[in-house]
């Protein structure tokens, strides 16, 4: 990322003409002086946005593009799917509901920075050499890449070990449960939780990882990671006319992926609203936010790439090639779902088979090593954002748990929920104001 510009710095001047001490220093806690206001929207005045929390279609084309971060939504669910990804997963670990609130500032005022290309607080440099800087660098002089911050709060931001932290325990959307234990599950609570996380999507890996590197250097006392993961090669795509990506198996996936254009599937299947979810408490702090589910799914390479041709095909109900479904021709032709063996992974997994509930998918693939006999780590990060966890992931993992013939070649290793709140809507505004004021 660019460094803030000259005209920005030259108002953090002494009248001797020096530097002046940065707002970090002076407030004394690296992370507190971010910079506010004009900086960061003078840098998001060049992003291409749509006016409803997301970027347009053509952004896609320019991958060192800024995406508005302010708006009704927040970015990074129904913007194009940038090629790559750094989630994380925090425990908060402040009992204190106002150094909870102000973290959710300071990490928002340092996400319009990073977002628009700047960054964090006065730089990585030129200020006090007795004190560590607001910017950790590795980010200096790369362009914005289409970073997107996406935030949401897990179960145990609510309640935790039976205790109500923050008061917050009458405000947990019925829409947010905690997932049921699915047929072959084998998680790992090191991989899977979570009090709150941050997805970070960009077309750079280093400007996405120096983003979720420079929110948990500000959360230092307040938040830990407690796990994260990388990604790349997107498996879905929100762009219409975009080719589908492939997943590590080599077939396209996300063929009926919602598309950011699609507002009206959008409004019914991914943004919650008003007294969504018929719990008990209080859930219109909810409106325009939406519901994650993060799967990390283990892929078994070595025997997927033992399969003859007809099996895999079989598998999936799709040919490996076009990606037509069983009896078409093309990607994009209806499906003939009763065409399909039983147990085939679309067939189960269609929206047709759901009573039409659709889920905004923006997963990634992952290599992470070795699993310690010679096989490769890799697998698929499966991310769904939806209105109401319910409808929409509970119903479909149960199916496919229960009958998938893909089964055999993947198990679910991780696992998390988050609600996801609504967009900043300005820079007065704030991740998690809705809930917490």
């Amino acid at each position: 990322m660019e460094q803030s510009g000259s005209t920005e710095r030259s108002t953090d001047r002494g009248t001797d003409g020096k530097p002046a001490p940065s707002r970090r220093a002076l407030l004394g806690w690296g992370g507190a002086g971010l910079a506010l206001g004009a900086a960061a929207a003078g840098g998001a005045a060049a992003a291409l946005r749509d006016g409803d929390g997301g970027d347009t279609t053509g952004a896609a084309a320019d991958s060192g593009a800024a995406v508005a971060f302010h708006g009704r939504h927040q970015a990074g669910i129904a913007t194009p799917v940038q090629d790559r990804l750094h989630f994380a997963a925090f425990d908060v670990t402040t009992d204190d509901r106002a150094e909870l609130i102000q973290l959710l500032k300071d990490w928002t005022r340092a996400a319009e920075r990073m977002t628009a290309g700047h960054a964090v607080g006065d730089g990585a440099y030129g200020g006090l050499a007795e004190a560590p800087p607001d910017d950790t660098g590795e980010a200096l002089g790369l362009k914005p890449s289409r970073l997107t911050l996406t935030v949401g709060f897990g179960p145990g931001l609510f309640t935790k070990g039976g205790k109500d932290r923050f008061g917050l325990a009458k405000h947990r959307p019925a829409a947010l449960p905690d997932l049921p234990k699915f047929p072959g599950d084998n998680l790992d609570p090191a991989r899977g939780g979570g009090d709150l996380c941050v997805q970070a999507c960009a077309d750079d890996p280093q400007v996405a990882v120096h983003a979720i590197r420079n929110l948990a250097r500000i959360g230092f006392g307040k938040v830990a990671v407690r796990w994260s993961q990388l990604g790349f090669g997107k498996t879905s795509s929100t762009t219409p006319g975009a080719q589908t990506p492939r997943n590590l198996f080599g077939f396209k996936d996300g063929t009926s992926n919602i598309a950011v254009t699609e507002t009206d599937a959008l409004a019914k299947y991914v943004w919650a609203a008003a007294k969504d979810g018929g719990g008990s408490g209080d859930e219109n702090w909810m409106a325009d936010g939406s519901y994650l589910v993060a799967r990390r799914i283990s892929m078994r390479i070595e025997s997927w790439d033992r399969t003859s041709l007809q099996e895999q095909e079989d598998v999936f109900g799709r040919d490996k090639g076009e990606g037509a479904a069983v009896g078409k021709a093309r990607e994009h032709d209806e499906p003939n779902l009763k065409a399909m063996l039983p147990t085939s992974h679309v067939r189960l997994a269609h929206p047709d088979s759901h009573h039409g509930v659709r889920m905004l998918r923006r997963g990634y693939s992952f290599t992470d090593g070795t699993d310690g006999l010679g096989r490769l780590d890799a697998g698929l990060f499966f991310l769904a954002y939806q209105r109401d966890i319910r409808d929409a992931f509970i119903p479909v993992q149960r199916s496919l748990a229960r009958s998938d013939a893909l089964n055999e070649y993947i198990q679910h290793v991780g696992s998390a929920v988050f609600a996801i709140p609504p967009g900043v809507r300005d820079k007065d505004d704030w991740w998690g104001r809705t809930l917490l004021s």
